[in-house]
C-alpha cells in the first residue's frame, strides 16, 4: 500500500460550533487499494481553554466512521439527523469516513442496526476492534499533531481493514449509486436513480436500507442540505442569501419547503445559519 497523502477538502458536511470554530483537523486519502472502503481520514487535535465546550455540528454522509480517541473507539452508524460532538479540554481523534459499502462488511449485517448510534469498536464483528484502538492509540503517542505519527495511524487502520477486501459486488453498486447521487445536482428525484442504474424503487429502496440503513430519497435531500450549506457558508455579511432562487436551484418546489428541510435537519433556518460568524 502507498503512503497516504494529506489533503485538505473543502468539507461541506463540516458545519463548526455556533461561534464559527472548528479544530485544527489533519486529513488523509486513503491508499488506492482501499479506495473502495474508505473515502478518507481525518485528525482532529484540540485545546481549548478551561470550562470551554464547542459543539461541533456536522450534516453526516450517508457512510459509518471509525473513530478512535485517546479515551474510547466507536463505529459509528449514518445521522439522519444532525450529529453533534462536544469538545472540551485537550484531546484527539483519529477518524476514518467509511465507503457506503464498508459498513455491512464490518457489521456482518445490516447498516440498519446502527443507523443513529454508535457501537463499541470492540463489539464490532468484522475486526478486533479492541486491538485496533490500542495500536492507533501507540501510533499516535503524545504527539496527535505530529505528520508522521498521524500516518502511522492511519497505516495501522488500513491495515486492519485490508482483509475486508475485495469489496462485494453489491457494495460497489451502492458506493457507485451514493458517488452519483453526491456528483450530480440534477439527480432530483429517486426514478432518476432507478433508470440510471436498473433498478426498480422497492428494490434500491431494500438496497440502500441494508447497505446505508437509510432511503435513496434520504441521499438527494442530504444532498441538496450539503450543497445549500456550502453556499450559504460564503454569503457576505449584510447581504441577503436569496433563498428563493437557491431552493429554485436546489430543485426544490418553493422556499418554504427548502427552509423547512434545513431548519429539520440543522435546527437553524438558512438564513440564520448563513449569519452565523465563520472563522
Amino acid at each position: 500500500m502507498s503512503e497516504p497523502r494529506r489533503i485538505d477538502p473543502v468539507e461541506r458536511a463540516h458545519l463548526r460550533d455556533a461561534e464559527g470554530y472548528a479544530p485544527p483537523i489533519s486529513r488523509y486519502t486513503p491508499s488506492p487499494d482501499l479506495g473502495g472502503l474508505v473515502r478518507r481520514y481525518w485528525l482532529p487535535v484540540w485545546s481549548l481553554p478551561p470550562g470551554h465546550r464547542s459543539v461541533q455540528r456536522v450534516l453526516q454522509y450517508p457512510v459509518c466512521l471509525l473513530v478512535v480517541t485517546d479515551a474510547d473507539a466507536w463505529l459509528v452508524g449514518p445521522v439522519a439527523g444532525l450529529s453533534t460532538q462536544e469538545l472540551a479540554g485537550t484531546g484527539w481523534a483519529v477518524g476514518a469516513m467509511l465507503q457506503p459499502a464498508a459498513g455491512s462488511l464490518l457489521l456482518g449485517g445490516p447498516v440498519t442496526a446502527v443507523t443513529d448510534r454508535r457501537v463499541d469498536l470492540g463489539a464490532v464483528a468484522g475486526l478486533d476492534g479492541t486491538a485496533l484502538a490500542q495500536a492507533v492509540r501507540d501510533a499516535v503517542g503524545d504527539a496527535p499533531a505530529d505528520g508522521q505519527r498521524q500516518r502511522a495511524a492511519v497505516a495501522v487502520i488500513e491495515a486492519a481493514l485490508g482483509p475486508l477486501l475485495p469489496v462485494d459486488e453489491e457494495g460497489a453498486l451502492v458506493n457507485a449509486i451514493v458517488e452519483h447521487v453526491e456528483a450530480d445536482p440534477t439527480v432530483q428525484r429517486v426514478a432518476q436513480l432507478c433508470a440510471r442504474f436498473g433498478l426498480t424503487e422497492r428494490t434500491l429502496q431494500r438496497l440502500t436500507a441494508r447497505r446505508i440503513g437509510l432511503s435513496p430519497k434520504w441521499l438527494i435531500q442530504r444532498r441538496r442540505l450539503h450543497d445549500a450549506a456550502e453556499r450559504l457558508r460564503v454569503v457576505p455579511e449584510g447581504r441577503s442569501p436569496g433563498l428563493a432562487r437557491l431552493a429554485s436551484e436546489l430543485g426544490y418546489a418553493d422556499q418554504a419547503h427548502f427552509a423547512r428541510d434545513f431548519r429539520t435537519a440543522t435546527g437553524l433556518t438558512p438564513r440564520e445559519f448563513a449569519a452565523e460568524p465563520r472563522r
